[in-house]
């Protein structure tokens, strides 16, 4: 296994940010996420993420401090919680931290869904949007 560093652009389409750190199990998305080909984008996190499960067991953090994503980010970060909600229910040790602009009530709203839809407890850190 190796770390997933991807530098995010905002070109035709928005890429976040992405870096998946192998020795400390920290996982950051951050950014905007508005891709044409979402799933081809995530489908290697969330392979990342079960294989950091399968072979290293340890604790995992997932930070995300996404200010926008579409609908098929939407699906795939559910689907990420909730490959974490399966590794936290067989013993492992996870935290999600999720920042969001205290005044996007939207976002607020998609977060306290992913929370329960998953079942996983997601810590919901407020900031202010310069």
């Amino acid at each position: 296994m190796e770390n997933i560093i991807i530098e995010g652009s905002r070109d035709t389409y928005f890429i976040p940010s992405v870096n998946f750190e192998l020795h400390t199990g920290i996982c950051e998305i951050v950014g905007e996420s508005f891709l044409e080909d979402t799933i081809d984008f995530y489908k290697p996190l969330m392979n990342w993420v079960e294989d950091y499960i399968e072979q290293e067991k340890r604790p995992l953090a997932f930070i995300i401090k996404l200010t926008y994503f579409n609908t098929s980010t939407s699906r795939c970060i559910l689907d990420i919680l909730n490959i974490l909600k399966d590794y936290e229910e067989a013993g492992g040790e996870v935290v999600v931290n999720w920042h969001f602009d205290e005044n996007d009530i939207d976002m607020e709203e998609d977060i306290e869904d992913y929370i329960q839809d998953t079942g996983l407890e997601i810590n919901l850190i407020p900031f202010q949007k310069k």
